[in-house]
């Protein structure tokens, strides 16, 4: 091989190869979402195609500071990085960041963590792309979400059928959103059309999600037309789900007042029902060629969610991940890290920074701002103390020369700009001031030039004086400082357990409590702390240097103001 070749292929080894496509780089920044059906996961056994999954966002796992306000650059696209997914939102709430999105995921395979799909945010140009009705197969015959505020009875199919409803009020907390909260008289009704039929071929399935204060015969869901017939109940505290003459019961209970997935599939000549994912009893029956009437919640007393109902026979599959997708442990889907436009991703800063709240901001807005002060105040300070060191080291070689004239009332000292900084200069002027005012008194009464006890005490008095004015002078806006050692990490400390209320308060309002959800929350609440400690730290170095500095020159002055006192009581002895 020559050696231009060899060279060209070390370097080609060397240079760092963008390792991965990006989607549209009109869009800043992705995230990964993870489809875990292993047994740590969703544990499901089969295939599924055009799954819908939840995707729940929130301050932990999710920088709403990166979208727009809407949510209108939101976009999803699927592994290959090139196919867009249909997505619908249900919930995008900036403020409480809070976001709820049902994204259409083509396949998922079974037992498995190598299905993952992308979520783009980032382009402000971008406008809301969102289709409910393309989010869901053709299968789907109604989907509830019961969403607050006026989506609260839309039909999220594509078919959109039209709900009557009695006696049903909308309910601000549920599983997912909200729910539908009915008093034992109220119910739903759908009125029987030609999409709203079951055939022996296809079958059908029904699922919801129920919370019942205590045990009680109701409806949940009833299709009935002449004769033929389909339901799903409650009888005490048991699912049940006839079909003709057909009946079966759950073999496990509804706990009241607990949230459950609950679910029926008729078809393949047996009739299926399934409480929390998982199914709970079995019977043959056959499948009737019907339409008709369908009723929801007749007689209930308690509160539904998340209503399905589809012509086909949903398989144990789907009804497992639906529960994991759906449920309050979320297991269906996890987080990878964020990733930026034009880089291999975000650093973890920049995601712990994209996960810090308001709250966490303003804390760390006052720290910052403690920062700048002390940082001032020490760069300000230091440079003080060495100009009065300096200062007081010019003043001291001059005064040790010739002490006995720096002593002569009548000296006359030239004042340099230099000298004007020396503390050690001021003590001493002030002392020859006093010793002048005494002589000019003496002078004019005809006593004698000397320093009584009296007067030298005098003198002394004045000297303290100037020593603690000096002292004042060389210790002012030290306390900033002390605010600062003392008040940063407690202002950090409460950034941090404002930030974790906030971390947990969010994770059981969407009922997302995997480690991915909590981890990045709990390292943004800290970042408050870290730079409370970042504040208290250097000036804590710096004020002790600083006062290590100051008390030396205090003691210096103390010296000169006694040496002073002594020469002039030599000097000027009765």
């Amino acid at each position: 091989m020559r050696p231009w070749v060899r060279t060209a292929l070390l370097l080609l080894l060397c240079t760092a190869v963008r390792s991965y496509a990006w989607w549209n780089e009109d869009w800043a920044f992705r995230k990964e979402v993870i489809v875990n059906t292993s047994a740590s996961g969703a544990d499901v056994k089969d295939a599924l195609a055009d799954f819908p999954v939840l995707v729940r966002l929130h301050t932990a796992n999710f920088s709403f500071l990166d979208a727009k306000e809407d949510g209108g650059d939101l976009r999803f696209v699927a592994a290959d990085d090139k196919t867009p997914l249909k997505y619908s939102i249900e919930l995008w709430d900036p403020v409480s960041e809070l976001a709820l999105i049902w994204v259409r995921v083509p396949r998922i395979q079974a037992g498995s963590t190598a299905d993952r799909f992308w979520m783009y945010t980032g382009n402000p140009k971008a406008v809301r792309d969102d289709d409910a009705k393309a989010t869901y197969d053709a299968v789907s015959l109604l989907v509830l979400h019961f969403a607050a505020g006026q989506a609260f009875l839309a039909d999220a199919s594509g078919h959109q059928s039209q709900i009557a409803q009695s006696g049903v009020t909308a309910q601000p907390q549920g599983p997912i959103d909200g729910a539908a909260a009915f008093a034992g008289a109220g119910s739903l009704k759908i009125a029987g059309s030609p999409t709203m039929r079951v055939t022996a071929q296809g079958g059908a399935t029904f699922s919801a999600w129920v919370r019942m204060p205590t045990a009680q015969t109701a409806g949940l869901f009833a299709l009935q037309e002449g004769n033929n017939a389909i339901s799903l109940g409650i009888a005490g505290a048991k699912l049940i789900a006839r079909a003709g003459t057909a009946q079966v019961q759950s073999a496990v209970d509804l706990a009241p007042n607990a949230w459950h997935h609950v679910a029926a599939t008729l078809g393949a000549g047996k009739l299926t029902v399934y409480v929390d994912g998982g199914p709970a009893g079995e019977v043959a029956a056959t499948t009737p060629e019907m339409g008709g009437e369908l009723s929801i919640g007749v007689g209930l007393n308690g509160d539904l969610d998340e209503v399905e109902v589809a012509d086909t026979v949903r398989s144990p599959a789907w009804i497992k991940a639906s529960w994991a997708s759906q449920g309050p442990d979320a297991k269906l889907l996890s987080f990878g890290q964020d990733q930026q436009a034009g880089g291999a991703g975000h650093s973890y800063f920049r995601i712990l920074l994209g996960a810090v709240t308001l709250d966490g901001w303003v804390v760390i807005g006052i720290l910052m701002l403690m920062m700048l002060v002390s940082f001032a105040v020490m760069v300000g300070k230091a440079l003080f103390v060495s100009r009065a060191d300096r200062a007081n080291q010019v003043f001291l070689d001059h005064y040790q020369k010739n002490p006995d004239a720096m002593l002569d009332p009548n000296h006359s000292h030239r004042t340099t700009r230099q000298l004007e900084s020396s503390s050690l200069f001021r003590i001493y002027r002030t002392g020859l001031r006093e010793l002048a005012h005494r002589f000019e008194l003496y002078q004019k009464s005809g006593q004698p030039s000397s320093l009584s006890p009296q007067a030298l005490g005098a003198i002394k008095a004045s000297l303290d004086a100037g020593m603690v004015r000096e002292q004042a002078r060389l210790n002012s806006q030290m306390v900033l400082l002390t605010i600062a050692i003392s008040g940063g990490p407690f202002l950090g400390l409460l950034g941090t357990v404002v930030g974790v209320m906030i971390t947990f308060a969010a994770i059981a309002a969407v009922g997302d409590v995997n480690v991915n959800a909590i981890a990045p929350g709990i390292a943004a609440a800290l970042v408050a702390t870290v730079a409370g400690l970042g504040v208290a730290i250097p000036a804590l170095f710096g004020y002790n240097y600083l006062a290590s500095r100051i008390k030396n020159m205090s003691n210096d002055m103390a010296v000169f103001g006694d040496e002073l006192i002594t020469r002039m009581a030599e000097k000027y002895a009765p």
